[in-house]
């Protein structure tokens, strides 16, 4: 029997039973860097740290990473401890994996999915990135940084978010439940390098004498309304436009998330702000719009019109602000004026469809309409005027036509501007501010 139990300790020995568990568990690296983690952010003041350098406070984590591994005895390499340096002076200085996203200035979109699953746009292209965040609730901090900064809150209680960046980029973030996977963030990054109408024209998005054109139509002080899809460049020839502006007027600017930069010395910016924990102090872009015609502007210029502020608009255009300018989503030009109608219907129902299609043609002379083609690049494809009414019909004109041709060798897309002969209704407007000849000859090099 002795025996038996001695051969059987023996091959216990030599195979140990599947079933029987270490008592001590051997941890993770990943187990062991969070604890570490943890025990650093408890060492160190946020008050001293929001001080500091950025490489001052990197060093300094370094340090105290370093000591606290070897007294716990912690299997960490120096690159690994560096590494998490790195990651905590970044959370707590800037917005983590982001930050070298924001500084790569080709990229326009940051589209954040998960932890592990980030998209960019360069060039007109999307590209899945090489970037982590350490999990969901790491999203969540950042995007509550972010909010944080401008005086805004995305939690459990208000899980949706549009807010800015410092730099100007527009963000917008939504949390679990109503994403149901992860986090997620959408940043537009905002150009660092303002881009005006002749660097447009390098770029492909127009031709000079398409940039003449609307050069004419802002210095004559026509009504604009920019439309396109998502990503179009709608904000960016907003912005280019509005540079053609006298510097005597007084402008006003009425933004849900404020991204717009005018170079005139005469700028009101306004912001919508969103309700409180207790569900009110919202103002809206209806509200802002309302009290900015009471503060003597020249001109209005709203980033985007989205729901009933569409008829306040309407009725400000029509009460001797000209020059106004703002932008809209749609697919095409005549679409836009279709969303238009819908959007004043949202908050008058009462109204009839000719009374409204009345307003708009008294309000609105051109509508430009940008298209993001696939090849990357984002094109003006038509600049429509408002003519009038035929019965119950807003009749329009194309003065400008975008007409596809053919692809290069290289996939970028070639092709031609057609231009309308017909002359412009607010022909009047550009003898009245001795433009009728240049509106001619920019059309003519079309």
């Amino acid at each position: 029997m002795k025996e038996q139990f001695g051969r059987r300790d023996q091959l216990s020995k030599a195979a140990p039973d599947p079933f029987v568990f270490p008592a001590t568990p051997v941890e993770s690296p990943l187990v062991r860097t969070s604890e570490l983690r943890e025990r650093v952010l408890k060492e160190i003041d946020p008050r001293q740290a929001a001080a500091m350098a950025p490489q001052l406070l990197q060093r300094e984590i370094e340090r105290l990473i370093h000591q606290i591994a070897n007294e716990d005895r912690l299997g960490l390499s120096a690159r690994e401890q560096s590494r998490l340096a790195e990651e905590l002076a970044q959370d707590m200085t800037g917005y983590g994996p982001l930050d070298p996203l924001l500084a790569d200035g080709e990229i326009t979109d940051i589209m954040v999915n998960g932890p592990d699953n980030i998209y960019v746009e360069r060039n007109g292209k999307l590209e899945r990135v090489d970037v982590q965040f350490r999990d969901a609730a790491h999203i969540t901090m950042v995007a509550q940084k972010i909010a944080a900064h401008v005086g805004r809150r995305i939690d459990e209680s208000s899980p949706m978010v549009d807010a800015r960046l410092p730099d100007g980029s527009r963000i917008n973030a939504i949390l679990p439940p109503l994403a149901i996977d992860n986090p997620c963030i959408s940043i537009r990054k905002f150009p660092r390098r303002k881009l005006h109408l002749p660097t447009m024209v390098e770029n492909g998005t127009m031709t000079a004498g398409v940039a003449k054109l609307l050069s004419i139509a802002a210095a004559v002080r026509l009504n604009v309304l920019v439309s396109g899809g998502t990503g179009s460049g709608k904000t960016t020839l907003l912005n280019a436009m509005s540079e053609l502006i006298s510097p005597n007027e007084r402008i006003i600017s009425i933004e849900d998330a404020a991204e717009l930069q005018l170079q005139q010395p005469h700028v009101v910016r306004l912001e919508t702000r969103p309700p409180n924990l207790e569900g009110t102090g919202q103002v809206t872009q209806n509200d802002l719009l309302r009290n900015a015609l009471r503060m003597r502007p020249d001109r209005i210029i709203i980033g985007e019109v989205r729901g009933a502020e569409a008829f306040d608009m309407l009725q400000a255009m029509n009460t001797g602000h000209d020059g106004s300018i703002s932008t809209i989503h749609a697919n095409s030009a005549r679409d836009a004026l279709v969303r238009v109608e819908n959007m004043v219907l949202m908050g008058h129902m009462n109204l009839p469809m000719h009374a409204i299609r009345t307003q708009i043609v008294g309000a609105l002379d051109l509508i430009v309409h940008l298209q993001r083609m696939r090849d990357g690049v984002r094109r003006i494809v038509q600049i429509s005027e408002i003519c009038g009414m035929e019965g119950d019909v807003i009749t329009m004109n194309d003065h400008v036509s975008f007409e596809y041709q053919r692809e290069d060798a290289h996939g970028s897309i070639v092709g031609r501007y057609t231009t309308s002969k017909i002359r412009p209704s607010f022909y009047s407007r550009l003898e009245y501010f001795g433009m009728e000849r240049a509106w001619t000859a920019a059309a003519g090099e079309v």
